[in-house]
Order: C-alpha cells, then sequence, then structure tokens
C-alpha cells in the first residue's frame, strides 16, 4: 500500500499521467522500431509493476535504502513518452494532429514563467547581486589562496556557484540533512545569536569572516565582540575576525617560507 500512494503522489500531475497513457497506448499499436517499444512502451510498465511488487520493494530496501525507493520511478519517461507520442500522432495525421496538439498544450499547460521558483536573473551569473558583491570583497586576491567564510542558510547555495576560493563550514547539505555543525548550531539555530559560542565555533573553523543578517538578533554587539565590519551589503553585515586572519595569515607566512 505504501508503494500504492508513492506512486499516486508521483503522478499527481493528473494532466501529465493522462497524456502520457494516452500517448502510450497509441505507440502500444503504431511504434514499430523494436527499441523505440522496448524504452518507451514496455520498460515502463516492467518498471510501475516492479515498483508495486511487494517483493521487489523488499529486495530494493534491504540492498539500498527505502527512503529513495520511490526513486524507481524517476526511470520511466512520462514527459518523453507523450512527446514522442504526440510527435508521431502529428506526423501521421497532420491537420488533426497540430489542432489537437496545440488544444492539449494551450489548455493543459502552464507558463513556466509564472512559477515563484522562477526570477528574473540580476547577471549573467543567474545569482543574486548581493552573493557576488559579499564574494568579491572577501575573496583573496590570490588564486591559490583560500578564506573560510560562515554565511547564513539563505547564501550558501550560491557562493559555491560563483567563487570556489571560498571554503565554509557547512554547506546545503544542513537545510536537507540537518547533521550536526557547531557553527550552523551556533550562528542559525537560535533566536538570538550568543556571539561567544559563536566565535568559539566560528575560530575552531578558522573562519576569517563572519556574515550575518542586519536584523539578525546578537546577544551582544558583533564589533563589541571583536569582530571588524567591512561593509553592510543589501541588507547583511560583512565581518572580519582578526584572530582566525590573523592565524590563516601566520601559516600561509610559514609554509610559504
Amino acid at each position: 500500500m505504501e508503494s500504492l500512494v508513492i506512486f499516486k503522489l508521483y503522478t499527481g500531475l493528473k494532466y501529465l499521467m493522462a497524456l502520457s497513457l494516452a500517448a502510450w497506448v497509441y505507440l502500444l499499436f503504431t511504434e514499430k522500431n523494436k527499441a523505440l517499444r522496448i524504452m518507451l512502451v514496455y520498460a515502463p510498465v516492467i518498471v510501475a509493476a516492479l515498483f508495486l511488487f511487494p517483493l521487489s520493494r523488499k529486495a530494493f530496501v534491504a540492498l539500498l535504502d527505502g527512503e529513495i525507493y520511490y526513486r524507481v520511478l524517476w526511470t520511466i519517461p512520462m514527459g518523453i513518452i507523450f512527446c514522442y507520442g504526440a510527435c508521431r500522432f502529428f506526423a501521421g495525421h497532420r491537420k488533426l494532429g497540430l489542432t489537437l496538439s496545440g488544444a492539449l498544450i494551450i489548455g493543459l499547460g502552464s507558463l513556466v514563467y509564472e512559477s515563484r521558483y522562477i526570477t528574473k536573473a540580476e547577471n549573467l551569473y543567474h545569482i543574486p547581486d548581493t552573493v557576488i558583491e559579499i564574494c568579491d570583497l572577501i575573496s583573496p586576491e590570490d588564486s591559490e589562496v583560500r578564506v573560510t567564510a560562515a554565511m547564513p542558510s539563505e547564501l550558501i547555495h550560491f557562493v559555491r556557484q560563483y567563487d570556489a576560493s571560498i571554503n565554509m563550514p557547512y554547506g546545503r547539505e544542513m537545510l536537507g540533512w540537518s547533521y550536526y555543525n557547531a557553527v550552523y548550531e551556533a550562528m542559525e539555530v537560535p533566536e538570538v545569536v550568543e556571539m561567544e559560542k559563536l566565535l568559539e565555533a566560528a575560530r575552531a573553523e578558522y573562519c576569517q569572516y563572519i556574515v550575518l543578517a542586519a536584523d539578525r538578533q546578537t546577544d551582544r554587539e558583533p564589533a563589541e565582540s571583536g569582530l571588524t565590519l567591512l561593509a553592510e551589503i543589501d541588507g547583511y553585515r560583512v565581518y572580519a575576525d582578526p584572530v582566525s586572519v590573523e592565524t590563516v595569515n601566520g601559516w600561509q607566512e610559514y609554509y610559504n617560507e
């Protein structure tokens, strides 16, 4: 029953499921290419049957992981089945195929640019300008040198995309799997940041820079804790920690010698 529930959730886009099923029936009777029949007609049925078969689930869970069992359904190319089936129908019935395919796309489709997950790009990197300005401020002039910075969770996705020379004590995996990280626990978890705990954790990771949202509540001002405010960029304050900076610079001088 759990597999059936997962299958229903996976096919939650009912229109796509219906269109793919219609295209599958059409290809079942019209597709002559053996390779395409195996991939688009037979394979999806076999995968769906194995996914719903209890013994298949038990074997998968025993060998791999039950939490990713749903990914088996990713091998059923519903979108490809519909698109290819529509193209085949259009090729065989030009006027009817054009009219029907166009009506389905217009009537059942949606404009992707209206999605809340899509926003107008601010630059060629397709990441917020704020991240670029912060990274440019703290990135080392020497391309062979790396710096470490503690970033708010909403920025960590973009930092790695823009500048790989900036290390972070935690990455985006914290948002999905949330393993323990001392810097994350001190910086992101509490409503009010305790600066002493944050500095202790950040210095253990040799974070030369700490970026905090301007409205982030702290038990005392970061400047009073020994941090140096470099700049405030679009609602984020970029601080340098002289202790970590001096430690890391000392290492670099030692290695250079």
